[in-house]
């Protein structure tokens, strides 16, 4: 719609920032679901997960499947995690980190213990997704459930905040921001 005479356009030029460590950990703390990445014969695979965060790792659980399978073949990720509240207004954080499948033995029983406790604090229903019955090629595949952590090698992250600009040719007004 044409703007009406006499009145001005507002203008939004959105200003990206780059987030300190401490707020892209912060986001991580805060978020339950992400973008899991991995490759495997220069082919790159992106699925959602839920995970829980705690000392430079993601904790998380799964059954065997493509994933985890491309993950034993090459343990390099790359995960995405953000939150949107506009396409003006949002923050995201990329992780490049290392796969470590936690074993289903007396020795990690411990560790084991420790990703259940954050997976279930951040969500009750946390091992649905991962233990969902799923049927692959008209086979049913099985059902092995384990824990997974990723291993925060480097994270970055980024914000976007909304900038209103006074349209040319209208006078400049004051904002809050002024």
């Amino acid at each position: 719609m044409p703007p009406q005479r006499g009145r001005s356009l507002r203008v939004i030029v959105v200003l990206i920032q780059e987030l300190t460590r401490q707020e892209s950990l912060d986001l991580l703390a805060r978020a339950r679901l992400g973008r899991l990445a991995c490759a495997h014969d220069s082919q790159p695979y992106v699925v959602p997960f839920y995970f829980a965060y705690d000392n430079d790792y993601l904790y998380s659980f799964s059954t065997v499947g493509q994933k985890i399978e491309w993950m034993r073949a090459n343990p390099n990720v790359c995960v995405e995690v953000d939150e949107v509240a506009s396409p003006q207004q949002w923050v995201s954080v990329v992780i490049f980190g290392r796969y470590e499948e936690i074993p289903n033995s007396p020795q990690a029983r411990g560790a084991r213990e420790h990703a259940r406790k954050k997976l279930q604090q951040r969500n009750a229903i946390w091992w649905e997704p991962g233990y969902a019955k799923t049927i692959q090629h008209d086979t049913e595949r099985p059902l092995e459930p384990f824990f997974y952590r990723i291993h925060i090698e480097q994270i970055t992250g980024h914000r976007a905040v909304p900038q209103p600009v006074a349209a040319r040719g209208s006078k400049p007004r004051r904002s809050w921001l002024s």
